[in-house]
């Protein structure tokens, strides 16, 4: 988009980028370029000649300017409406002779213009100061994995104000299909945050399109990084750019949605991350998962199959949604993760929260998907040798837990669940149902005499740990049963590794079995994402008589430490001493330690000098001079070849330079 400005003469115009980018809350991205959101006025100042005053003309209705004079000096205020496209825009200044021909024009001032959740006449206005601080300015994050009884925190960097990735985002935006094929119906809907926002969700996956990063859950990453080891977003988007628009090797569905969060705050939507815990991917859209197992409890499932995720993450992005009734403005699910196509491409959203909560899935975008994610049943099955089923269990309370994102008042986790769903068993939960099209029924079946629970301590990679399964049984007489047990190392994402053990036995109900799983069972088998799924069979010659329990555990992980030594000021320099102890049994190899910080360093690669031994002590030093001040995080990764995703932190204060 061009504005021109018309004046009779001048001398120079000045931008005022730093007085301009302050106002208008972009100062950490650019000193130099200037960026302003739309809504809000911005200055130039020109430098005339002679103390004639100019005149200006927009080149769209909706802009305007005002003007101070002060003898050679006009300051001039540029106004822009609340819904202009978001984008790239140039200013020339025009020479004019006295009949009103040019004579002289100056090369484009380019700038940028962003949403503006300050303002209220924007769609994306959040009126709280403090929520604008965290879900636009923050540039550090925490993203939480684990599971839901053993939730984990891990920090990253969304880096939204380093250097040139606004320019990045525009160019994710602008290789999009629609931008590619339409251009300027795409640059018209750039006003309208719940085209960009859904627009991100497809291009940060590479499935479509010329998107950002593609994904991998397969364990073999040897042609490009594991995604455990990324630690922030910039990385990714600096080798997007470099490479001419190919996809980044590799990502799974925290990465996808960190980037996503990283491009929304920095185009100014308010955005933060969510992670589900036990996610449902409802492939058939029944807002139900079923797993099949035959009687050696192996999984006979055909075709694309339903799963449960132990975490998936997601983000929300506030907007008002004028193309909706009313009642669904604020968060809306965005979820980049490629994994069903809406409207043929693998985007889903933006889908109000709203709307999930009350069970109303005809609400664009996306909201059955998302509302089967965290409402799904979980029915489990035993195909018998000549095709019949047995249902083992039903669990209507498995699905949708501890939903979590970050706090806004500090490092800590905040439980956002009943934004989502209501209380489970309440009646209204049965009224969202229904309305959801779900046959609520006696959700649980009938009630069981045989109980059949899987209890564990914490349990730590590297170690060998105890799990214990319990049979109770409620009808008084003792009950001959046959008890399965299998342990495999999966993903988070429920894609199974390998065995690690197998045990069956004959028993007298009520009965405790205990299995101790060794390091040498789990070591070789266990995913980057250090869990084992405990899986227990019951099986007796009565009514009801296959009872099945799984428990997902995760192996308790080592923390990297971080000295820094220096007093932190910008541009001088620090050192940073990395150490780490071997927690394994086994001596690791190829270590590398991976360093990143917003205003602190571009990411880094550090090889670790030796193999580390069992129980072995290593340490790394690297330099590094922060670019600008404030609070910063520095984070650290370390991978090799047994052991993954280890991370570490550092909080830095740094101070301005002393003039």
């Amino acid at each position: 988009s061009f504005i021109h400005l018309f004046i009779y003469s001048f001398t120079d115009v000045d931008l005022q980028c730093r007085v301009n980018n302050r106002a208008h809350h972009t100062e950490e991205m650019d000193s130099d370029q200037l960026v302003v959101r739309r809504g809000q006025s911005f200055s130039l100042l020109l430098l005339l000649c002679t103390d004639t005053p100019p005149h200006s003309r927009a080149a769209h209705g909706k802009w305007w300017f005002s003007e101070q004079t002060a003898q050679t000096e006009v300051l001039l205020r540029i106004h822009s409406p609340a819904d202009a496209p978001v984008g790239l825009y140039s200013v020339t200044v025009l020479l004019l002779s006295a009949e009103g021909h040019i004579v002289e024009q100056t090369s484009p001032y380019s700038f940028y213009l962003l949403f503006n959740p300050w303002s209220a006449a924007d769609s994306v206005y959040m009126p709280d100061e403090e929520l604008l601080q965290e879900y636009v300015l923050n540039e550090n994050g925490i993203l939480y994995q684990g599971s839901w009884d053993q939730i984990t925190s891990m920090p990253w960097n969304f880096g939204q104000f380093e250097k040139a990735v606004v320019d990045i985002c525009f160019e994710i935006l602008d290789n999009s299909p629609a931008a590619l094929k339409h251009s300027e119906m795409d640059i018209a809907n750039r006003a309208d945050p719940v085209y960009v926002s859904r627009t991100i969700t497809a291009m940060v996956n590479a499935n479509d399109d010329r998107g950002v990063v593609s994904g991998r859950w397969d364990g073999e990453y040897s042609d490009g990084v594991p995604p455990t080891r990324w630690t922030g977003s910039v990385p990714i988007l600096r080798r997007w750019s470099e490479g001419g628009a190919q996809r980044v090797r590799y990502g799974q569905c925290w990465v996808f949605s960190a980037v996503a969060c990283t491009i929304l705050r920095c185009l100014g939507i308010p955005t933060r991350c969510v992670t589900n815990y036990a996610s449902a991917h409802d492939t058939d859209g029944n807002i139900s998962v079923d797993y099949l197992f035959n009687e050696e409890l192996e999984s006979v499932s055909e075709g694309r199959k339903d799963m449960i995720w132990n975490f998936h993450c997601w983000v929300e992005s506030w907007m008002s949604r004028e193309d909706l009734p009313k009642g669904y403005d604020g968060w809306q699910v965005l979820d980049p993760t490629p994994q069903e196509r809406s409207d043929g491409v693998f985007c889903c959203g933006p889908c109000p929260v709203q709307a999930v909560r009350e069970g109303e899935v005809g609400m664009k975008y996306d909201a059955p998907f998302v509302f089967s994610e965290v409402n799904a049943d979980l029915v489990c099955w035993i195909v018998h040798p000549d095709g019949e089923r047995t249902q083992a269990s039903l669990n209507s309370g498995t699905v949708g837990k501890n939903i979590s994102t970050k706090s806004v008042n500090g490092d800590y986790r905040e439980d956002i669940t009943a934004n989502y769903k209501y209380p489970e068993g309440s009646m209204k939960e049965r009224e969202v149902y229904e309305k959801a099209g779900k046959h609520v029924g006696n959700r649980n079946g009938r009630p069981r005499q045989l109980q059949l629970s899987i209890k564990h301590a914490q349990a730590v990679h590297g170690t060998d740990f105890d799990v214990i399964i319990e049979v109770h049984n409620d009808g008084g007489e003792d009950t001959q049963v046959q008890l399965t047990i299998t342990s495999n190392a999966v993903t988070y994402n429920s894609l199974h590794r390998g065995e690690c053990q197998r045990k069956t036995a004959e028993l007298t109900v009520p009965a405790q079995k205990v299995i101790r799983l060794l390091y040498d069972h789990y070591g070789s088998c266990v995913s980057e994402h250090h869990l084992i799924r405990v899986t227990a069979l019951l099986q007796t010659s009565g009514p009801n008589n296959i009872i099945l329990q799984e428990v997902n555990i995760p192996l308790k992980m080592p923390k990297l430490h971080i000295k820094v030594i220096g007093e932190p000021v910008v541009s001088r320099k620090l050192t940073a001493l990395i150490s780490f102890t071997n927690p394994l049994p086994v001596t690791l190899q190829r270590g590398v330690f991976t360093v990143e910080g917003a205003g602190l360093t571009e990411e880094q690669e550090i090889q670790s000098p030796n193999d580390i031994g069992p129980g072995q002590y290593t340490a790394v030093k690297f330099s590094f001079k922060p670019s600008r001040a404030g609070l910063r995080k520095l984070l650290v990764d370390f991978d090799s070849d047994r052991l993954r995703d280890v991370k570490g932190e550092a909080t830095i204060i740094v101070q301005e330079k002393k003039v």
